[in-house]
């Protein structure tokens, strides 16, 4: 069993605290640090420049109104670029929570470092390349020295991957297929996101090939596919299910919901289920817009010319929905988002590779602004949960997703009281 060192100066260090991301995940911690192990919670913010990261504590102590942070929490000067300093800053840490991306560029040296010296690690990220990646590198010296590094505890991919638990959690029988569709609500200000996120998706797009090869390096075998397979839909289609048209989901959620799925069923011996994910996406006239940008995109990500005019105007090419500034608190405080799952299976006592699914279910995760308050809210409490329930979680360290590493805990209640609300919508049904 890998646990966190009793011995470490800090239970939680913020890497990146001075990044957009990250100035929230600082606020978060500290409206929750009552919430550690003993009620408390040692912690320090960690990056490159000192003063900023002394700007970012003072805004977090005015805006929460607890002038003690300037005194209570500590920084550590930490570098990517500077492997002795994250070894350093990794030996103090029981967990680092990395919030300095994209991570395809930054992302590994941090895991290094921490699989090194002995720190779970915690990120943000939403590029499959990156999380398959550090499987492949660091799941068997993780696991050696009792590491956990867990990828994708942000929006992406929290909600999908624990929604999918939880909906299997809540099917009396034998769930083999789940279809998940995200809606995000904006308030009378609007909203946006932080350009960080835009860079990601380019740089991801443009590397499918590297993504595939490194797929073909890990060499799982297919899933065994249990139950009626799921249906193929196509690129844009109208979904009955939620009365609007859907694409699909280009993230990081199928992704690791497979991974998760995958773990489940090799190591728990747990039947997996098939999953899809889609976004809705409004009437026909969101539809024209984002097929519109959807070929910009795809025209201009082929080449190393169209990528730095992606990466140079993200507002233009995105109608807006991604700018260098993100959005403003106000404009959070107005935004939310739901994550919808229609689940079919078959019913306890009836063989699955026989007939057609007679169960159906409905569940839905919903939360605040998905961005940059619903996802320091899962980022937090993931650690927390990290710090809180060692027993809870797999025997071995290693590299894992979010449903892998917390089916077990009591991550899902611990969300329900912080604002990201798991429920049934309708139980199984014929």
């Amino acid at each position: 069993m890998a646990t966190t060192s009793t011995s470490r100066v800090y239970e939680l260090v913020i890497f990146g605290a001075s990044g957009f991301t990250g100035q929230f995940v600082v606020e978060e911690v500290a409206r929750n640090s009552a919430e550690g192990p003993k009620g408390t919670l040692k912690w320090a913010l960690a990056g490159r420049n000192r003063q900023k990261l002394q700007e970012v504590l003072d805004q977090a102590a005015e805006n929460l109104g607890k002038p003690e942070l300037k005194s209570e929490v500590d920084i550590i000067i930490a570098d990517v670029e500077d492997p002795d300093s994250l070894a350093s800053m990794s030996k103090q840490a029981s967990i680092v929570l990395n919030c300095v991306g994209p991570y395809r560029f930054f992302g590994e040296p941090v895991v290094k470092a921490c699989v090194e010296n002995g720190a779970h690690c915690i990120d943000i990220s939403g590029e499959p390349q990156f999380l398959e990646g550090m499987q492949l590198n660091y799941n068997s010296q993780a696991a050696k020295n009792g590491v956990y590094v867990i990828g994708s505890c942000g929006f992406d991919s929290i909600p999908a991957d624990m929604g999918v638990v939880y909906t299997k959690d809540q099917f009396k029988g034998t769930l083999t297929a789940i279809e998940s569709f995200l809606s995000v609500n904006t308030g009378p200000e609007g909203g946006s996101i932080h350009d960080g996120t835009w860079q990601s998706a380019i740089y991801g797009f443009a590397d499918q090939d590297k993504l595939r090869s490194l797929r073909k390096k890990l060499g799982h075998k297919p899933l065994p596919v249990v139950g009626a397979k799921l249906k193929r839909r196509g690129a844009v289609f109208y979904s009955d299910e939620v009365k609007q048209y859907a694409v699909p989901f280009m993230g990081s959620d199928p992704s690791v919901v497979k991974r998760t799925q995958r773990y489940l069923c090799e190591e728990l011996k747990e039947s997996p289920v098939q999953y899809s994910a889609f976004a809705a996406v409004g009437g026909v006239c969101s539809v024209i817009k984002l097929m519109f940008a959807g070929m910009l995109f795809w025209l201009f990500v082929k080449t190393s010319f169209g990528r730095n005019l992606l990466i140079k105007y993200p507002e233009w090419f995105s109608f807006g929905y991604f700018t260098k500034d993100g959005p403003t608190r106000k404009q959070m405080e107005g935004c939310s988002f739901s994550m919808t799952f229609f689940g079919q299976g078959y019913s306890q006592g009836q063989d699955p590779q026989q007939g057609k699914p007679n169960l159906k279910i409905c569940t839905q995760v919903k939360g605040p602004e998905a961005g940059y308050v619903a996802t320091p809210i899962v980022m937090v409490q993931a650690a927390i949960t990290l710090l809180n329930e060692s027993k809870s979680l797999p025997k071995e360290g290693g590299v894992y997703t979010p449903g892998a590493a917390f089916c077990k805990t009591s991550l899902i209640e611990r969300l329900n009281k912080h604002g990201v609300v798991f429920s049934v919508i309708s139980k199984p049904e014929a």
